[in-house]
């Protein structure tokens, strides 16, 4: 397996194994595996922090271009934060799609997104806003690191109509 802060498209995407909640899942939530995933496109998109300025603006235009993006892919979106913490995201701003509660950070590891950061003059360990499109193989079709939350569905778009043809 690559490093995790050099994968690239191609590489076999690292297996996780969180809850999801919201879109087809129940309420409760429900463990979700990339292997359950098999044969479908995925999109992990990893993100900071539930109901942040910059995470909101992010998940709310992959909400306002669901009817496309879905066509395309499962959508899960990733942090840190619990499953309580992702419900009341979903609710408070009608996101169709599930969210992964990466609480053990496993998954950031594992994509290598769990990154030092710095703000205010303060250092930090936080996960870097970033996508991977999976493909039906389970290989990485594209990587979208230190994505911008209002280019993310522009890059999106762009990443998922290039795997359709491939």
């Amino acid at each position: 397996m690559p490093d995790p802060s050099s994968l690239a498209p191609g590489d076999p995407a690292p297996p996780f194994s969180a809850i999801a909640v919201g879109g087809e899942y129940p309420d409760a939530g429900r463990r979700v595996s990339l292997d359950d995933l098999k044969g479908e496109n995925v999109v992990l998109y990893f993100y900071p922090r539930d109901d942040t300025p910059g995470c909101t603006t992010q998940a709310c235009g992959l909400r306002d271009a669901w009817g496309e993006v879905s066509r395309m892919a499962k959508v899960f979106g990733v942090s840190v934060d619990d499953d309580a913490s992702h419900r009341a995201f979903i609710a408070k701003h009608s996101l169709p799609f599930p969210l992964l509660a990466d609480t053990d950070k496993r998954m950031v590891a594992g994509y290598g997104v769990w990154v030092e950061k710095t703000m205010a003059g303060k250092t930090f360990m936080g996960a870097e806003r970033s996508t991977f499109v999976i493909g039906p193989d389970g290989r990485l079709r594209a990587v979208l690191r230190r994505v911008k939350p209002d280019e993310h569905v522009d890059l999106l778009r762009k990443a998922l109509a290039q795997g359709r043809g491939g």
